[in-house]
C-alpha cells in the first residue's frame, strides 16, 4: 500500500471560497462569484488552484457554462479574439 507524502514546508491547502462564505447553491447569475473561478483568458480554473471540492467544482463549472450560454460570461478565446 503506498504511503502518503508529507506536505512540503510552506505549503498549505487553498482556502475554499464557497465554504468560507457559506454558499450552498451556486447561481449562474452571480457573475461576481463566478469570475473568481475563471482565468483572465476565460478558462475555468482547476480544482487545485481554486481549492474547491469535486462536487463544488462541478456545480461551479455547470454555472459558468450556463452563464456563457446566457452571454453573461465570455467563452475562452473570445477576449483574445477581440484584441486582434
Amino acid at each position: 500500500m503506498p504511503t502518503r507524502r508529507a506536505p512540503k514546508p510552506g505549503q498549505r491547502k487553498k482556502p475554499n471560497i464557497l465554504r468560507e462564505r457559506g454558499i450552498t447553491y451556486v447561481d449562474y447569475k452571480d457573475i461576481a462569484l463566478l469570475r473568481q473561478f475563471i482565468s483572465d483568458r476565460g478558462k475555468i480554473r482547476a480544482r487545485r488552484i481554486t481549492g474547491l471540492t469535486p462536487r463544488q467544482h462541478r456545480e461551479v463549472t455547470r454555472a459558468i457554462k450556463n452563464a456563457r450560454e446566457m452571454a453573461l460570461l465570455p467563452y475562452p478565446g473570445a477576449a483574445a479574439a477581440r484584441g486582434r
